[in-house]
């Protein structure tokens, strides 16, 4: 057995509910064990909330929305016309104490780019740099979440297929390992389209992150705590 959240969307900030579900999982990496831990993982949250329609954002997900979906193959369109990954995009933008951003990571694939080694041979993550603005590590999912949000405003088809569900997984995510999630993403986006407030949450990076995460002072301060480090 193991514990996965189901992230269900949310009409007030953060914007998502994070459901913890206990569902049998099928150790292993080929994709038909990935398959059987989602389809576990599904019944198991819909026997508990059968109203919710329920989507798995990742490249193992059995429906194609959810495979274009992933941050490995969802693009984000850059003014240039140049398109990258979100995946690629997102580790391009990291800044470390003894280096950083390694803008060449955004002509490389998202595995590539991922599992490139600077990034853990730069010392500790000081900010995220993209498109000339500089974010900071704390909220957490700040610029994860704003990086994948605003490209997936690109593409109006996906999102009206998104709209038709209220929870979304991803099976590889575990939140004692990790902290970004598409699916967590993809909860706040549907919420804050069903709210109206979509346009306005992602008109700049301010916006967003007081609409989404509240009248937070944004923390770029590099002496805080980094035991969260390996998790970014």
């Amino acid at each position: 057995m193991a514990i996965r959240p189901v992230f269900v969307i949310s009409n007030s900030s953060p914007y998502y509910e994070e459901k913890s579900i206990s569902f049998e999982y099928y150790n292993g990496f080929a994709e038909i064990q990935k398959k059987k831990s989602i389809k576990s993982l599904h019944e198991a949250f819909l026997k508990q909330f059968p109203n919710h329609k329920v989507l798995e954002i990742s490249s193992k997900s059995e429906d194609e929305l959810g495979v274009q979906l992933s941050a490995f193959n969802l693009k984000i369109k850059t003014n240039n016309q140049k398109e990258y990954s979100v995946e690629s995009a997102f580790q391009a933008s990291k800044v470390f104490e003894h280096g950083g951003p390694y803008k060449d990571l955004l002509d490389k694939s998202s595995r590539e780019a991922k599992k490139d080694p600077r990034l853990k041979e730069s010392g500790r993550l000081q900010n995220f740099y993209f498109g000339k603005r500089f974010f900071p590590l704390f909220p957490t999912t700040y610029f994860y979440n704003w990086l994948y949000i605003n490209s997936l405003h690109f593409y109006p088809d996906l999102e009206s297929q998104l709209m038709k569900y209220t929870s979304f997984t991803d099976i590889a995510f575990n939140p004692d390992k990790s902290i970004n999630c598409q699916a967590k993403a993809a909860a706040v986006y549907v919420s804050l389209r069903k709210k109206g407030i979509l346009e306005q949450a992602i008109e700049n990076k301010d916006t967003f992150l007081n609409m989404v995460y509240g009248e937070i002072k944004p923390v770029y301060n590099t002496e805080l705590q980094f035991s969260l480090w390996d998790k970014l």
